[in-house]
């Protein structure tokens, strides 16, 4: 076995083995700090559809149940209801390939990423909650990329971007599939389109599961 192989081989058990404590750990106080920084995300990516189709944004709030609210003014309804589930996976797999790029310093990335939640916490989010969480998690990054290694920042950043892809297909079987009922961006977007919650639902899960084994295909070839 030679050393690429090696490495492939180590990355894919790396992998099983987080979705292992994952999955394990889903439910526990350990993971949730992860949980809300996806629905972070989440929201992160209606307000950047918002402002990519000439809206604005007004306001982001976080909830400890783990939801999330962006509220904004203009843009294209159609698309910026669709990217909340699908632009947190995107923002998964860019975490993902950023912790493995010979071109960028994980520690460099990760520091990117915590000041880009802090100024995100200052400008765009209200409520205790949802401040407290976003100044905790930006700083916490910051210190991360001052103190971790380059190795141990890449991983971190890998795990972040893991959770988020993870919990962006887990998050759409939830909300639209087990509970089409539910007010969700599907919903609306059902109200919107007149296709029901439901069909929005398998289709964006689908998505999200074939853009996921992309993800993970491509991560371990590269490796």
């Amino acid at each position: 076995m030679n050393t690429r192989t090696r490495r492939q081989l180590g990355l894919a058990l790396g992998f099983a083995a987080f979705f292992a404590a994952l999955w394990y750990f889903w439910y526990t106080p350990v993971v949730y700090p992860l949980k809300i920084f996806v629905v972070l995300l989440h929201e992160l990516s209606h307000a950047v559809a918002l402002w990519l189709t000439g809206g604005s944004v007004e306001s982001i709030s976080l909830d400890p149940r783990q939801g999330g609210l962006t509220i904004g003014r203009g843009g294209i309804a159609f698309v910026t209801l669709s990217a909340g589930y699908l632009g947190s996976l995107a923002f998964g797999g860019l975490l993902m390939m950023g912790s493995r790029s010979s071109r960028i310093r994980s520690g460099t990335l990760l520091g990117a990423v915590g000041v880009a939640v802090l100024v995100l916490t200052a400008v765009y989010i209200r409520g205790a909650f949802g401040i407290v969480y976003g100044a905790f998690t930006g700083v916490a990054l910051l210190v991360g990329a001052k103190l971790l290694s380059q190795v141990w920042a890449s991983r971190l950043i890998m795990a972040l971007g893991l959770t988020s892809v993870c919990y962006a297909i887990l998050d759409i079987k939830s909300d639209i599939i087990d509970r089409p009922g539910l007010r969700s961006d599907a919903a609306m977007l059902a109200e919107l389109t007149g296709i029901p919650t439901v069909v929005w639902g398998f289709v964006w899960i689908g998505i999200a599961i074939t853009a996921a084994v992309w993800l993970f295909r491509h991560t371990i070839r590269h490796a």
